[in-house]
């Protein structure tokens, strides 16, 4: 079973029915959930961060009720209407590409991305984020390069500049400015915080 990060856009194998699922940000989630379905009898094809293909045994009809229930008794949620699965597959491009980026150069024009992995007008994208999320689709990926700097520096082995580079900053001060935006400190003082420091653990819970 394929539990790896979405590396792009595939279609469903024939017969399976794609399930767009809310709130799940970590390979954690990609165990859980295909355990859940899995115990509800469903073939599960693949699983990646946002997505599920299953299809019932015997070729029959998904029954949903128990789907939705299950999913929201996980702290998930079966999304169903046609905006909210766009802008849940915004943030899952999104927070893959961030978290758990391919090898290679860092990727910068995120909007180029977008377009080409969801197949929208960036515009009508970024007005739907908006609207639906109360926060454009720029604020969110710096929410996210904040959270993912946060980690980085809480292991330890980088040096702010090597954090700045992994996440494609033009520079520590560019990285230093948009950290101290969201969370109040600089990443050097965040770093010294230590992670058993109360004030280090309220800060995690910023982004």
């Amino acid at each position: 079973m394929n539990h790896a990060l979405p590396a792009g856009h595939v279609l469903p194998p024939p017969g399976a029915q794609r399930l767009l699922i809310k709130n799940m940000v970590c390979p954690q989630c990609i165990r859980v959930v295909q355990e859940d379905l899995t115990a509800l009898g469903l073939q599960v094809h693949r699983v990646v961060l946002g997505e599920a293909d299953v299809t019932a045994p015997d070729g029959a009809e998904l029954e949903w009720e128990p789907i939705r229930a299950c999913l929201r008794d996980a702290g998930f949620a079966l999304l169903e209407d046609p905006r909210a699965q766009l802008v849940e597959q915004i943030k899952t491009v999104l927070v893959t590409l961030i978290h758990y980026p391919p090898p290679g150069p860092r990727l910068l024009n995120y909007s180029d991305y977008l377009v080409e992995h969801l197949g929208r007008d960036y515009h009508y994208l970024s007005h739907l984020f908006s609207a639906e999320e109360g926060l454009t689709i720029e604020k969110f990926i710096i929410r996210q390069k904040v959270e993912r700097a946060k980690e980085l520096i809480g292991y330890g082995e980088l040096s702010i500049a090597e954090v700045s580079r992994q996440l494609g900053y033009s520079s520590p001060a560019h990285l230093t400015r948009q950290f101290r935006q969201i969370t109040g400190l600089t990443p050097s003082e965040f770093q010294k915080l230590g992670p058993a420091s109360s004030a280090r653990r309220s800060l995690d819970s910023l982004v």
